[in-house]
């Protein structure tokens, strides 16, 4: 059988001008990709990288013909990724249409639409590899589990019910031979920027585990793991880590550092094979705090970047996001990753009741921390997460078309074309924190054009966000 995945281009501005800063592979459909069974072939169509996305799928169903089409998608992805399958059954009506995700796998009921013949929920490798399977044989899709089919016996219950994730190591290295990997960059934040490189690197995807066993209330992540954390074996870790071509890794764990022992193996390994790459992480302000010699020994085998969930400006603000972490130690753990030369990414988050005072103190904040590539976006919680049950009666908008953490969900405390000043002011005045704009960084000149190019573009794009609703 024929089998074609596909990653939808996103709707929004906001989205698609970031891409120009951040734009990364799609490691989820490589995972599934991995999994079809032999005989069959399979492609990945990541209509990102179209101008006309729909045109380019319809000739893609036109040339190929395609047996099974996955749908792959966000929670902004939704109404897309309907879309998409209403234009699939209307060109091959034949084909079988497949969708999973995040969101499919917390509100498959979403999905629950005569278009679609299957809906595949957590890690999508087993169900995805029954289903290629059955369609194989002529069997129907009934009793596949993590597998959802919509029609009449539709079970709110089971929907409700969310799947436990696999053991890590089950799952299958993912196809990165379907992507080219030039297509994929990240603007790569170092605090010593290595003289006249670019500072857009082709950037590979890598997980080392699964889950978090934090609560904060906006997220989802700790339901779907049973507020536990599945780390991978380190050495097929890094096995995977030797076969990437690419010299720049971002790390896409829920939480890559959660486990001390863990990624202390790993850097080991890495460093027992003489591995020479540089990678990005995500970590706590409270682990880099308790285990400072972690990210030294990090640091030695190429760690040049470390995002922070900062979030706030005040701790209670923090603690109503139930961050279990303070002001303090942000600034200490902060500070901790700028003596070991490691760059830190300093995420933050607004809130919709923010008024013109909290906005004053959080630039006022940031204009006050060490270097940092500053990040902000707006409180969004996770469909299913605390935040979410509690703010869902509340909402403005469409939840899920504006489920980009850019836009409020929530009325605005100031109207709203003032909040997007004050949003924009707060990008604007952490741009002007990145170390990249030491005076002695030296860059090529076509990365200070697309650097120009991808901030004016994005800022026009948050400035103009108000006008989504």
């Amino acid at each position: 059988m024929k089998i074609l995945l596909v990653k939808p281009k996103a709707r929004l501005q906001t989205i698609r001008k970031l891409g120009n800063l951040i734009f990364l592979e799609p490691l989820e459909l490589g995972y599934v990709a991995a999994a079809v069974p032999e005989g069959h072939s399979v492609e990945i169509l990541d209509l990102r990288l179209a101008r006309n996305p729909e045109r380019v799928l319809r000739a893609k169903l036109k040339e190929t013909q395609p047996d099974i089409i996955g749908i792959s998608g966000y929670t902004h992805e939704v109404t897309k990724v309907i879309e998409l399958a209403g234009l699939i059954r209307k060109c091959n009506p034949a084909s079988k249409i497949v969708v999973g995700g995040h969101h499919a796998t917390v509100l498959p009921g979403d999905f629950n639409l005569p278009a679609i013949d299957a809906i595949v929920r957590g890690e999508g490798c087993a169900p995805f590899r029954r289903i290629v399977q059955n369609l194989e044989k002529g069997e129907n899709l009934d009793g596949i589990e993590n597998v959802m089919v919509p029609g009449e016996d539709w079970s709110t219950e089971t929907a409700e019910d969310l799947p436990l994730y696999p053991a890590p190591d089950t799952l299958p290295e993912p196809r990165r031979d379907l992507w080219k990997p030039e297509a994929y960059r990240c603007f790569w934040p170092t605090m010593k920027h290595p003289q006249w490189q670019t500072i857009f690197p082709q950037t590979a995807l890598l997980r080392t585990s699964f889950g978090c066993f934090m609560n904060c209330n906006f997220c989802v992540i700790p339901l779907l793991s049973r507020r536990t954390h599945m780390p991978r074996d380190p050495e097929k870790v890094v096995d995977e880590l030797e076969k990437i071509p690419q010299d720049h890794v971002y790390f896409c764990d829920d939480e890559t550092f959660i486990d001390p022992v863990h990624v202390k193996a790993i850097a080991e390994t890495i460093q027992r094979r003489g591995i020479q790459k540089r990678y990005f992480a995500w970590a706590r302000s409270t682990t880099v705090n308790r285990h400072p010699e972690l990210f030294k020994l990090w640091r030695e085998i190429g760690l040049d970047c470390v995002f922070l969930g900062m979030e706030a400006a005040t701790n209670e603000q923090l603690d109503r996001m139930d961050k279990h972490s303070t002001i303090e130690e942000n600034q200490k753990a902060h500070q901790a990753l700028i003596d070991m030369e490691i760059a830190v990414q300093a995420a933050f988050m607004v809130n919709a009741n923010y008024t013109e005072q909290d906005f004053d103190t959080l630039c006022s904040y940031i204009e006050k921390i060490p270097p940092a590539q500053v990040t902000s976006t707006v409180f969004t919680p996770s469909p299913g997460s605390t935040a979410w049950h509690e703010e869902k009666d509340n909402y403005v908008c469409h939840p899920y078309d504006l489920h980009d953490c850019m836009h409020p969900l929530t009325k605005t405390t100031i109207p709203l074309r003032k909040f997007y000043r004050n949003f924009s002011r707060v990008a604007e005045i952490g741009g002007k924190r990145n170390p990249l704009r030491n005076p002695q960084t030296r860059m090529l000149p076509p990365d200070i054009f697309r650097i120009i190019r991808a901030v004016s573009g994005y800022s026009n794009a948050l400035k103009n966000a108000w006008k989504d609703f």
